[in-house]
């Protein structure tokens, strides 16, 4: 039988994979290890040296490949470390995890201990650095830097001589009086990450070797056995095996529970607390660079381990490195979402930490309790509720939920003294220390167990070795059984109440997943044109505290890949985590029936708390498996020897390869082995190529997957490069998937809307998209940075851009900058042009005062950029500065790869396509200069005009009030709050003087910061005696797309998506309106079917989401003009030789001849018709009232939107029908004498009753009702 074949046959179900032992090799000597940072100013004691893998058994396993550099770089991440006899010589205890190119994981469990260094030529090689060190130090004080943290701080607080005696002697090493020790690490390679039973076997492997007497069995028997002989629990069982003096339990998570996790969560909580951890999960959660920074190893491991199974059912699935070693410091730099762990050095601080990016950084210091969070960050539903709960979860198992800072190891380690004070205090009745440690080795001793039994039957008494066993043993055995059993409680529960959230959250996930692919293949060649989720009607029926966070999680990467193994489950096997979520989610339905109302936030505890810690209680308490006990192995006489203290070399034959038998777990993993093969050969039945499947599977994820953890082995210059390849490449796609991803969203809004000026969708998923395109941008811009300055790099890039062209070009223009001339525009419009300017445009958010930092700047540059269509162009202009950008950037970085650069410019230009009003809407109390035009019909009217006009601009956020216009100029500036996207103008003039009377085309205004400029049509005489008489109307406005040759920036191939026909000229004013263009009955019934359906949609919308009412009250299209079509139909306005009449003269008539019948009780009606005709008199007597003057037309309009506003429409409209007066004023055919037509009106405007209807101010000033 051939080495491999054991290995391979068994080895899937084998507990263990790799048992590794790293040290220092005697043969090399003293390498300094030059990547992990060397600093030479540090004594050499301090300094880090290379280790290498001294041996490991078996020597290879083919389905996890030894990776010889990535192990050693793991077990002893700052290489090899020295101490004298006077230095603390603890045994440390860490953990590492591997992950593979397919993203599978492999952990690594390493006891490191110091041994005392036996070779000559090492301690003297020790001294000579010594003796080098001290002769350049010679002289200065320089050497107290090199000295330990804690004899610093006592030298400085004697401040004398003495103390600088002390620090060259703690901090030297003397061949003739000191002893020299060096760490070796012992490590456990296995599949699955028990970390207890790991810890407890390789501390006994050690005690093993320090203990006076040697152990029952040969070291090579105990790690044989865990390698070979101890299977995998199966799942949902505990299984026991044996170490050298006790037995360690481990168990497993049965299928329909939460997958293992065998880091005390316990120990997350105390190091950050619940508030802490819980706003850093949710950072996981959206995928933001999150950096873990603590002084031990064991802690960065327990708290990235800790907040990956809170994840359940989502998985992580970007860069995971919870332990990044030195020489890996440049992987800070991947401008990709990462999860990793630094180690802080001994006394430095987070501001010393220079870290290329910060925008988008999660910084986690754990010694200090302490969590940085990004800006922007949207907090985690129903938060208060949450940590109320895991609150009362960690106060029954008695930690504070604040965490304790005490748990640290000074606390833990002042602990320990106190207990060995204890134990050598004689007077306490307990043993002193050695005897403790003489029994330690006697326990376990054949001989021994003989003796004790003879002595029990002879009746001698054996107290104090018994008293010895039962005290120390017994009870510090079941101590530590207990506080396991209690982790392994308080785990399971804390991760119900996790799982519990997102069972709740997404009750109803399946609903919205989109089965639209007939087949495994055509989906996974398709997957990136495909949509496999309804993002929008999810969120549309979430409550609206939830959706700041939902929108930013639905569009992460853990996320897409939950649902596309959703919609892969229907082809092949569920992946275990997803079919746990759903076997659950059906269970909450059987209980429930239905899910409470999904709109409702109420937060609902988890149920299943009690019963899910008993199935682990049940399988640590009742072992349901035992393995094979160490055995001797047949090993040749004579080897096996033991020196205590040293670690012996191990038998590398004996170790090499398993037992020749395949004992009874063999035979388990055949029958799973022949199943695979069966389901393989099933799928590739269905034609389906595994190589293609892989490659599209990895192709949606590409990026995360290569980086999901940097190659440890090569870190050649070559490897660099190629990874930052990787990255660039990594970028370009997900800049092309995002602003495909905006496009798609605009797009598809743009085509279902009707509302005209409503194409646009604001609120949550544009801001979300937005979001997620400046972090892009921020990760962009700190790849391969040369020198970090400030927490945006790319603000800092724009600041020293600002700063060059300044010294060019100082600053001449006020804030609102004009060109230089005007120009009229092909519309004959006068509005001066803005200039395009990147430094203007940084200059505006500069002088934003509420704005407090530089990533909130930059933010706010790119949303304003954006809304101006110009990020693309600025961008440009930005980089086109290639001095500056080679002085800021390595070769290697994004910005500095001419091509992928171009693609990526090309991608944000395709953005100018939609119009976003992302940085209107997001800031909303900023000061704003605007600038209006009033354009004169000058071939119909006087160009000049002797009334003193005034303007009043409304907009979403509010108006500018009523404000004077130079009569000469038309044209003025002024400057208010952020009034948003303007709605409404208000125009007007006083009548005074003999040119009074004016004809107005139209208004212009433009905001001077976004450059969006709004037409106000009006088209229609202001003045006394003419059309109808108004000095004043309300225009509606709508958003004019540039197109002069001057705006090259922002011109666009596709066609503009927003423009707006020119609004009509009302249709009372028979000079300007031809006969032909009248409407027939069909289309004035369908115009007010549209008009009223826009209403109904506007309101079905999310608050934040709804847009304008105005427009779809008075615009073009809107309610009012259908209903003006419908009361002119078959209306006799034009008279031969006589004035004009107009709508509202009808409805005069109307009130008087209800006032006089009303007066002369003529009308026997009931009750109910009498009320409704007092109101529709008082109304409208209230509208002739107002000391505005409106004119007729705008009185009709006032009517409409009051009547609509308290929901008095359909009871008006019969009123008017009823007046005698309708038959001399409208034809037979009119359709307001049809009846059947008047009262499918009224069924149609009844639609609109349930809604609460706001006039905007400037619609209903001066009526007093």
């Amino acid at each position: 039988m051939s080495v491999s074949t054991p290995g391979s046959a068994t080895a899937p179900c084998r507990f263990a994979h790799y048992f590794v032992i790293c040290g220092i090799d005697t043969e090399t000597g003293l390498e300094p290890d030059d990547l992990a940072g060397e600093n030479f100013e540090q004594s050499p004691l301090k300094r880090t040296f290379k280790s290498k893998v001294l041996a490991h058994f078996p020597e290879n396993i083919e389905w996890n490949p030894f990776d010889q550099d990535a192990v050693n770089m793991l077990c002893m991440p700052k290489g090899l470390s020295f101490r004298t006899q006077v230095d603390n010589r603890d045994p440390q205890f860490h953990s590492y995890l591997i992950t593979r190119e397919d993203g599978s994981r492999t952990y690594g469990f390493v006891h490191t201990f110091y041994e005392e260094v036996t070779s000559k030529q090492i301690c003297t090689a020790m001294q000579t650095l010594y003796q080098m060190h001290h002769a350049e130090h010679a002289g200065s004080v320089c050497a107290s830097s090199s000295c330990s943290m804690d004899s610093l701080a006592s030298s400085l607080d004697e401040g004398d001589a003495t103390s600088l005696n002390k620090l060259h002697c703690c901090s030297s090493y003397d061949i003739s009086r000191d002893t020299l020790y060096v760490s070796k690490a012992i490590c456990l390679i296995t599949p699955l990450p028990f970390m207890h039973a790991c810890r407890k076997f390789l501390s006994q492997l050690h005690r093993a070797v320090t203990s006076q007497q040697p152990p029952p069995l040969p070291l090579e028997s105990y790690i044989h056995n865990v390698l070979y002989e101890v299977p995998l629990p199966p799942p949902g069982r505990s299984l026991k095996f044996h170490s050298v003096y006790e037995p360690v339990v481990c168990q497993r998570p049965g299928p329909s529970e939460l997958p293992l996790a065998d880091y005390p969560l316990r120990e997350a909580f105390e190091l950050l607390g619940v508030e802490n951890l819980v706003q850093l999960f949710t950072c996981v959660l959206l995928e933001m660079q999150i950096l873990l920074y603590s002084q031990d190893y064991q802690r960065l491991m327990t708290v990235a381990e800790g907040i990956t199974a809170l994840l359940f059912p989502f998985q992580w699935q970007h860069v995971y490195v919870p332990i990044l070693p030195a020489s890996l410091l440049h992987f800070l730099d991947a401008p990709v979402p990462y999860l990793m762990g630094l180690q802080s050095k001994e006394g430095t601080d987070r501001s010393k930490l220079e870290l290329p990016q910060e925008a988008n950084l999660c910084f986690v210091d754990i010694d200090n309790h302490f969590v940085e969070l990004p800006e922007d960050f949207p907090q985690f539903p129903n938060k208060l509720e949450f940590i109320q709960e895991i609150s009362e979860v960690l106060l029954r198992f008695g930690i504070p939920p604040e965490g304790s800072l005490h748990c640290s190891q000074s606390a833990t380690h002042l602990k320990s003294l106190a207990l060995n004070d204890l134990v050598n205090d004689k007077k306490n009745g307990n043993l002193p220390g050695d005897a403790l440690a003489v029994f330690e080795l006697l326990q376990g001793n054949p001989t021994l167990e003989r003796l004790q039994a003879l002595a029990k039957r002879t009746g001698v008494t054996m107290g104090r070795v018994e008293a010895l066993g039962r005290g120390k043993n017994k009870d510090w055995r079941l101590q530590c059984e207990e506080e396991e059993l209690q982790d392994a409680r308080l785990n399971v529960q804390v991760r119900e109440v996790f799982a519990s959230r997102f069972t709740q959250m997404f009750a109803d996930y399946e609903a919205f997943v989109i089965q639209s692919a007939q087949d495994l293949e055509s989906w996974l060649t398709n997957r990136e044109q495909m949509q496999n989720f309804d993002k929008a009607s999810f969120l549309s029926d979430q409550p609206e505290p939830y959706l700041p966070f939902l929108s930013h999680f639905i569009e992460t990467q853990m996320f897409a890949t939950f649902i596309d193994n959703k919609i892969m489950s229907q082809w092949e096997e569920k992946e275990p985590l997803l079919r746990v979520f759903d076997s659950r989610i059906e269970k909450t339905r059987m209980y429930n029936v239905r899910v409470p109302n999904l709109r409702s936030s109420s937060y609902q505890k988890c149920t299943i708390l009690k019963e899910s810690a008993q199935a682990i209680e049940q399988r640590l308490m009742k072992i349901d498996h035992t393995a094979i006990h160490p055995h001797l192995l047949d090993m040749k006489i004579g080897q096996g020897k033991y020196e205590q203290g040293f670690f012996p070399k191990l038998q590398a034959d004996v170790l090499a390869t398993g037992p020749a038998n395949n004992n009874r777990w063999a035979s388990r993993t055949a029958t799973a082995q022949r199943r695979k093969d069966r389901h393989r050969q099933h799928s590739e039945h269905l034609g389906l190529d595994n190589d293609l499947r892989e490659k599209y599977m990895q192709e949606a994820r590409s990026l995360g997957k290569n980086l999901r953890q940097p190659k440890l082995s090569d870190l050649s210059p070559a490897v660099i490069a190629q990874t930052n390849w990787k990255f660039v490449e990594g970028l370009l796609k997900e800049c092309r998937m995002k602003t495909k991803r905006m496009l798609v969203e605009k797009m598809g809004h743009e085509a279902v809307e009707l509302g005209h000026g409503e194409a646009s969708i604001t609120g949550l998923e544009e801001n979300t998209l937005i979001a997620s395109l400046c972090d892009l941008l921020e990760r962009i811009w700190s790849h391969g940075l040369q020198v970090k300055q400030g927490k945006s790099a790319l603000w800092s890039h724009l600041l020293q851009y600002q700063e060059r062209e300044e010294k060019l070009d100082p600053p001449a223009e006020s804030p609102v900058s004009v060109g230089p001339e005007r120009r009229k525009s092909e519309t004959g419009m006068g509005m001066p042009f803005l200039r395009v300017s990147l430094i203007q445009d940084m200059r505006h958010i500069q002088n934003m005062s509420e704005i407090k930092t530089d990533v909130g700047r930059a933010r706010a540059w790119i949303r304003l950029s954006l809304e101006k269509k110009l990020l693309s162009q600025h961008l440009k202009q930005l980089l086109s500065n290639q001095a500056l950008t080679k002085k800021l950037y390595k070769r290697y970085a994004f910005l500095r790869c001419e091509e992928e650069k171009e693609q990526f410019l090309f991608h944000l230009l395709s953005l100018n396509a939609v119009d976003y009003f992302c940085f209107t809407s997001v800031f909303t109390t900023i000061m704003i200069p605007y600038r209006a035009l009033i354009i004169p019909i000058k071939k119909l009217s006087n160009a000049i005009t002797t009334s003193n006009p005034w303007v009043c601009v409304s907009g979403e956020l509010g108006d500018s009030g009523v404000m004077q216009i130079p009569k000469n100029v038309l044209e003025m500036t002024f400057e208010c709050q952020n009034l948003g996207k303007l709605t409404t103008v208000q125009i007007g003039h006083d009548n005074s003087g003999l040119l009074a009377k004016w004809l107005v085309d139209c208004v212009m205004v433009r905001n001077e910061i976004s450059g969006h400029t709004y037409k106000f049509p009006c088209g229609r005489w202001l003045g006394k005696g003419v059309d109808d008489g108004s000095l004043e109307r309300i225009l509606i406005g709508e958003l004019v797309i540039p197109c002069s040759e001057d705006d090259v920036g922002r011109n666009c191939r596709t066609p503009p998506l927003q423009r707006s026909p020119t609004q009509p000229r009302r249709l009372s004013i028979p000079s300007l309106t031809s006969r032909s263009s009248k409407p027939t009955a069909a289309q004035i019934q369908e115009a007010i079917g549209e008009a009223v359906n826009n209403i109904v949609k506007h309101f079905h919308k999310p608050e934040k989401e709804r847009g304008s009412l105005t427009i779809l009250l008075c615009g073009e299209n809107g309610l009012v003009s259908a209903l003006e079509q419908f009361f002119h139909h078959g209306f006799k306005s034009s008279r031969i030789f006589q004035k004009n009449v107009f709508m509202w003269d009808f409805v005069e008539k109307a009130v008087a001849y209800f006032e006089t019948t009303d007066q002369i009780g003529d009308i026997q009606e009931p009750e109910s018709f009498n009320l409704t005709c007092k109101t529709f008199c008082q109304y409208v007597n209230a509208i002739n009232g107002t000391p505005r003057s409106i004119g007729k037309d705008g009185k009709f309009q006032l009517l409409v939107c009051l009547g609509a506003r308290d929901h008095l429409l359909p009871q008006w409209i019969p009123l008017l029908v009823e007046c005698p007066l309708i038959t001399r004023m409208y034809e037979e055919y009119a359709l307001l004498r049809d009846r059947m037509t008047v009262n499918s009106l009224i069924r149609v405007l009844q639609t609109i009753q349930d809604f609460n209807i706001t006039l905007e101010s400037s619609l209903v000033k001066g009526i007093d009702l």
